[in-house]
């Protein structure tokens, strides 16, 4: 009995591995198909863990490592393509030329209305107001309604820049243009000085440290409103396209979107920088020490 039941066994293993070997002739033709599907598994599996594990990491209120933020900057932005630094850099010297047209035009803006309002009492009550209050609407409610009814691309743009230039000129200007010494005012009257006169040689000097003052506030501005500009825009060639594309795939590549984070404050910095320099150039030695008059 007990030498039938071995060769009983023994035939059944006998049975099992020929059926196994059967079964491996036959998956042999299809062994090189079915090999780059698993190894498909295996990154879909380990891309799926990656994920996971930035999830949790976001989720517990942390970003990226520092070193992954500076590594993302030499870094492709896409497969085999230029290294995200060279792409914002692009992209910030666009967005550059847009927030400058915008600050040089709400400049000149906030200076004639300051202008006006200091030469006229009626138009300086009848109309600060509303300066004042068009800042209270919301920037982003705003920006989609005036590339609506404009649909002029970067011009566009350059308008919503303006918007939030003009008005630190403004406020500057009307206190710099009333700051000089009234005994000047005074002086020049007795020389029957007109009001042009009297602007160009006493208002516009005495209003420059002004001036300066709100222009570095409308330097940042107008790159704010650069970005957020671009943002319904459209427009493929400045910051705010970048910041919306990396915002969208924060989950599987969060240092692209602080990148482009660091690059628009840089961008700031360095246009309140320039206008910090101009005017370190153009008011030395403009004033005379209290101890010399």
């Amino acid at each position: 009995m007990q030498s039938t039941e071995v060769t009983h066994e023994t035939n059944c293993d006998c049975r099992t591995l020929r059926g196994a070997d059967r079964h491996r002739r036959l998956l042999r033709p299809i062994g090189p198909a079915i090999r780059p599907i698993r190894c498909g598994q295996h990154q879909e599996t380990d891309r799926a863990t990656e994920s996971r594990v930035q999830c949790q990491r976001f989720g517990e209120g942390r970003g990226p490592e520092r070193l992954e933020v500076v590594g993302a900057f030499a870094a492709p932005a896409q497969r085999n393509g230029p290294p995200l630094g060279l792409i914002l850099t692009e992209q910030a010297l666009f967005t550059f030329r847009e927030a400058l047209i915008g600050f040089v035009v709400g400049g000149l803006l906030g200076l004639l209305l300051g202008i006006g309002f200091v030469h006229s009492r009626l138009a300086e009550r009848a109309f600060v107001p509303y300066v004042v209050a068009s800042q209270t609407v919301p920037i982003l409610a705003i920006s989609p309604l005036i590339v609506v009814a404009t649909k002029a691309g970067w011009v566009s743009v350059a308008i919503i820049s303006a918007y939030l230039t003009f008005f630190p000129v403004t406020i500057a200007a009307l206190r710099g243009l009333r700051a000089a010494d009234p005994r000047a005012f005074e002086l020049l009257r007795s020389y029957a000085a007109g009001k042009l006169a009297v602007l160009w040689k006493l208002r516009l000097p005495t209003s420059v440290p002004y001036l300066f003052s709100s222009l570095r506030v409308a330097a940042a501005a107008s790159v704010i409103g650069a970005i957020i500009g671009e943002l319904p825009s459209g427009i493929p060639d400045g910051l705010g396209s970048s910041l919306i594309n990396y915002n969208q795939y924060y989950t599987a590549g969060p240092e692209r979107l602080w990148a482009t984070i660091i690059v628009c404050s840089i961008l700031g910095l360095a246009f309140v920088g320039v206008i910090r320099l101009a005017e370190a150039i153009l008011t030395r030695n403009r004033y005379r020490p209290v101890a010399n008059a």
